[in-house]
């Protein structure tokens, strides 16, 4: 309910003071109107972030607008509903969300990585420095065990039968690894920038070529793994993968909330920001100074 307010009050902040007549509520004590609703929640912090993420939003809709798609914002959308699969609606509920509003965020979210692309400039220095930390997106399977022994009897039943039909089978009979035993090991693919992974384990993965296995358990706070590469394109010339890697530089970017503030702040300057309640006007503070958003008032 909490929520359902602010989002509400988002809406009427976009209202002149002096077209705030409407009832909200009303009472035994008397009628709650838009206005008195609109002062209380221009004093609250979630009412100010609300109009901060607005005025964001209007800003980046217009300079970027052009470049984001509705396919794109599909895309991203499904993508989320087939990983969360028939809990999606339950997860989206308890973050506050409906379909149609966690659609606006994703736009949101892709409008201001396109502020974060506009605003970097890649340099070769920044390409080799990724480049030396690239891997290619790869997939792997894996079978886990608690006792090292254990992982190097299976390791030996692998040099019996080296293929991966075998150790599939042996990924079924003896991984404890639930989520992925019975699918042979299989691992959804992950690339240098995973951070779900144990780095001891990527590191072995990366490692491997296409149809090898560890000669030698890989060892985790999970316990032991024998790592099977299903898929392995190699690494190859840095040219191969520009566009990859500036993709890994944007990423590194929007994770740096210093460097996000810088752009927000850029992108909010730009914008010709004003703001016309006085009561409002540090709405901006974290991203510009409250001399040059009230003045851009009068």
């Amino acid at each position: 309910m909490k929520k359902l307010l602010v989002a509400c009050a988002g809406v009427l902040m976009t209202f002149s003071l002096a077209a705030c007549s409407k009832t909200v509520a009303t009472t035994s004590g008397g009628k709650i109107t838009e206005s008195e609703y609109y002062s209380s929640m221009k004093k609250t912090s979630s009412g100010k972030a609300v109009l901060e993420q607005m005025i964001l939003d209007k800003v980046l809709e217009k300079d970027y607008g052009s470049k984001v798609t509705s396919k794109e914002v599909n895309k991203q959308f499904n993508e989320q509903k087939e990983k969360y699969g028939s809990t999606f609606s339950t997860v989206l509920s308890q973050y506050g969300y409906t379909n149609s509003s966690f659609k606006k965020a994703i736009r949101s979210n892709l409008l201001l990585e396109e502020a974060v692309k506009d605003h970097t400039k890649i340099t070769n220095k920044m390409l080799k420095k990724q480049w030396a930390k690239y891997q290619p997106e790869i997939t792997v399977a894996h079978i886990l065990v608690s006792k090292k022994s254990e992982a190097e009897d299976i390791i030996n039943q692998l040099k019996a039968d080296p293929t991966y039909a075998n150790f599939k089978k042996l990924a079924k009979k003896y991984s404890t690894d639930s989520s992925t035993a019975s699918d042979g090991g299989k691992l959804p693919p992950f690339d240098n920038t995973d951070t779900s992974l144990a780095s001891s384990f990527k590191k072995a993965a990366f490692a491997l070529k296409q149809g090898e296995y560890t000669a030698t358990p890989v060892k985790t706070s999970y316990g032991y793994h024998i790592i099977w590469s299903v898929k392995n394109p190699g690494k190859g010339k840095m040219s191969d993968h520009i566009s990859d890697l500036k993709k890994q530089i944007y990423a590194t970017k929007e994770a740096d909330s210093e460097y996000m503030q810088k752009v927000v702040a850029k992108v909010l300057k730009g914008g010709k920001v004003s703001i016309k309640d006085k009561d409002l006007q540090d709405v901006l503070s974290n991203y510009l100074s409250t001399s040059s958003s009230s003045s851009s008032s009068k």
